[in-house]
């Protein structure tokens, strides 16, 4: 199991260069957490207050369409060394309408949002990486936004296995059908033909 201190380097491998001293208030800062596949991370009604790393395991963000039936719509898949956070919930402090589950077993590391900000005030490494998580999630929503907007089926199932290879491979397909604004049998006709074009 890796050490809070093992994050934090890799924190600043990913965002920022960090002095020793800002490698032990980030230490200090995370929160590991352990989920078992089909736990809810955050439910319905949670305020989310961290912002999550996932060192292992598979997690979905999903929300519930208003039908009759109360539609699943999967909003994002992360895989190991990405970061999620319910955005709007974590910056107005009101309960979520988006909702997380662990495909997987997973263990995730946690950065209260509070505890972030008040020591990004007085260390420039620490208020770097907190932006460029913040830029990463936001570029990572415009490019799924994008997708669904300009793209055929084809496309869109394409670019995903270009870009998140093991998102594909790992999670159950209604999932990745939600993800991509498919129906599983578009999603099945799409995979197939890209099989038999190899």
């Amino acid at each position: 199991m890796e050490t809070n201190r093992d994050i934090a380097r890799e924190l600043a491998r990913k965002y920022s260069t960090m002095t020793h001293e800002e490698l032990d208030i980030m230490e200090e800062l995370i929160v590991p957490m352990r989920f078992r596949r089909g736990e809810q991370i955050l439910k319905e009604g949670d305020v989310c207050r961290n912002i999550y790393y996932i060192h292992q395991g598979l997690i979905r963000q999903y929300y519930y369409k208003a039908t009759k039936k109360k539609k699943e719509v999967t909003e994002h898949i992360g895989v190991e060394r990405t970061i999620f956070m319910c955005i709007e919930s974590l910056f107005k402090e009101e309960p979520t309408r988006v909702l997380v589950e662990a495909l997987e077993p997973s263990i995730i590391f946690a950065l209260p949002k509070h505890k972030l900000e008040m020591v990004a005030l007085h260390n420039v490494n620490i208020q770097i990486l907190y932006r460029k998580i913040l830029e990463e999630s936001l570029i990572l929503s415009q490019v799924h936004a994008d997708l669904l907007r300009f793209e055929t089926a084809d496309e869109r199932y394409r670019k995903l296995c270009k870009m998140e290879p093991e998102v594909v491979k790992r999670t159950p397909l209604i999932h990745v059908a939600s993800f991509l604004q498919m129906s599983p049998e578009t999603l099945s006709r799409v995979r197939t033909s890209t099989l038999y074009e190899k």
